[in-house]
């Protein structure tokens, strides 16, 4: 017998988006976290974006979630009054040089399923947003915001709802297999460690997952990077109504402009390549911001910006390397039955979490 029969380590978004509906499917679900409340590294520390399903090749994982998992979002904060808003995104090219990416990106786009793009001229810039300077954007309606942490509280209300349960402070040390399952080295806090058995597990602990995988013989976990995402605040009445990015830059979506729900507006993130995580924003980085967010709004003015929050990607891909794609290494990876394992479930893992989930759901039969 084990202790439960299926763990999910890691109550960030994906992790409570899996745990749920393992639970809904009739599964005995338990979720560790290491910290004292759920989703307080990547899926509190990020834009808040709801996306469309641009910039992922066809055929990845990115493309095939991030669609299906933008509409299941959606749908999920109707039903659960969660704060949202469909406020659409502008792509914008500050020169002619970066029109060739716009119409690569819109092809892309078109391969993969999503069809509601459309270009807008310079004419057509100004008459809807006046402050932007460019010549010309690719127009996302189905872009949106969304309050990530009312939507995680949402998916712990339903996997409690269908008698799961998230376990706060529970720190894993070490997965092991077991006979029928695995065993589970858990530091809750005192100076002994504990032990649990479980027939499934999904490993859905964001930076932390290479590293406990890594120890498992075979499961050939990859290499962890950490991308530091800086964020700046607008002082001041934000210029825009709608979302704007640059075309993207390696390591990310460029230095864009987004607006929380009360249309405060905050540009971010850039790529910062680190090694530890510090929480700590460099005023002295708000410098490069400046070139960068003239590049569309020239009228930025001078000493507007404030620190306000970073986050960290959880790269599985080197500085210089392209961008991986989200990796999900179920039993027809590495071979051992009830675990799946997230790798790199960085952007748009807040949009496509439903969709993940499902996924996974899928890998474990």
């Amino acid at each position: 017998m084990h202790d439960i029969e299926t763990l999910v380590i890691g109550a960030g978004v994906i992790g409570l988006a899996c745990a749920r509906a393992l639970a809904q499917s009739g599964r005995e679900v338990m979720v560790l976290e290491q910290h004292g409340l759920i989703g307080s590294e990547t899926s509190a520390r990020n834009s808040e974006v709801i996306h469309a399903g641009i910039y992922y090749p066809p055929g990845s994982l990115k493309a095939k979630l991030c669609l299906p998992g933008k509409h299941q979002l959606y749908a999920f904060c109707e039903e659960n009054g969660i704060a949202h808003e469909r406020i659409g995104k502008l792509i914008v090219a500050g020169s002619e040089t970066q029109l060739p990416e716009l119409e690569r990106l819109h092809r892309q786009a078109l391969d993969t399923g999503l069809t509601d793009l459309v270009f807008y001229d310079r004419r057509k810039l100004q008459e809807i947003e006046p402050e932007l300077d460019c010549v010309g954007a690719l127009w996302s309606p189905s872009t949106g915001i969304v309050d990530s942490h009312g939507y995680m509280l949402a998916l712990q209300g339903g996997l409690e709802s269908h008698g799961g349960q998230v376990v706060l402070n529970s720190k894993v040390r070490q997965i092991e297999r077991c006979a029928d399952g695995y065993r589970i080295t858990v530091d809750a806090g005192g100076e002994e460690s504990t032990a649990l058995t479980c027939r499934e597990l999904i490993v859905s602990a964001g930076h932390g997952a290479p590293g406990l995988m890594a120890e498992l013989p075979g499961a050939d976990a990859p290499k962890a990077y950490l991308a530091k995402g800086n964020y700046f605040k607008l002082q001041g009445k934000a210029p825009f109504s709608r979302l704007v990015y640059p075309v993207p830059e390696p390591g990310g979506s460029g230095v864009h402009i987004t607006l929380d729900l009360q249309h405060q507006a905050r540009f971010g993130p850039d790529v910062e390549w680190v090694d530890r995580i510090d929480y700590e924003v460099d005023p002295a980085r708000g410098d490069k911001f400046y070139a960068a967010i003239r590049s569309y709004w020239p009228g930025l003015p001078d000493r507007s910006l404030i620190p306000d929050y970073c986050g960290f990607r959880p790269k599985i891909s080197a500085p210089g390397e392209p961008a991986a794609d989200f990796r999900i290494d179920g039993p027809e990876a590495h071979g051992f039955e009830g675990l799946v394992a997230l790798y790199g479930m960085e952007s748009p893992g807040l949009t496509s979490a439903l969709a993940i989930a499902d996924e996974v759901s899928a890998r474990l039969g």
